[in-house]
């Protein structure tokens, strides 16, 4: 029943701007801690940013000042900005969303960079 749906991902040139979208139905939006991970072939998958239920952001480090992760409770969305984008962030990047002891994940979306 719970449903987390990405959109806006694609191909995207070196210091250019993508927006990710999650929007998450059949789940209590407002009481869950929201994240976006990313896994590029042949790699682990690994945290990019997260935000609590009150707004608390947290970022890996190969991202910080580049991307900007928030929610619009009100729509049941959470985004990713993604700035200054570089190659090494080409990805499928997944939405997370996790509340008392249930985890929940999209199924994804390519974001590719690249000339």
């Amino acid at each position: 029943q719970v449903q987390l749906v990405e959109s806006g991902g694609g191909l995207v040139q070196p210091g250019g701007s993508l927006r990710l979208s999650c929007a998450a139905s059949g789940m209590n939006f407002r009481i869950a801690v929201m994240g976006w991970y990313r896994q590029a072939p042949g790699k682990q998958r690994e945290l990019v940013a997260t935000i609590t239920t009150v707004g608390i952001t947290n970022y890996a480090e190969s991202v910080k000042g580049r991307f900007t992760i928030s929610r619009d409770n009100a729509k049941n969305t959470v985004y990713l900005q993604m700035n200054n984008a570089k190659p090494e962030d080409s990805a499928v990047y997944y939405c997370n969303g996790r509340y008392g002891s249930a985890t929940f994940w999209g199924q994804g979306t390519q974001v590719t960079v690249s000339s």
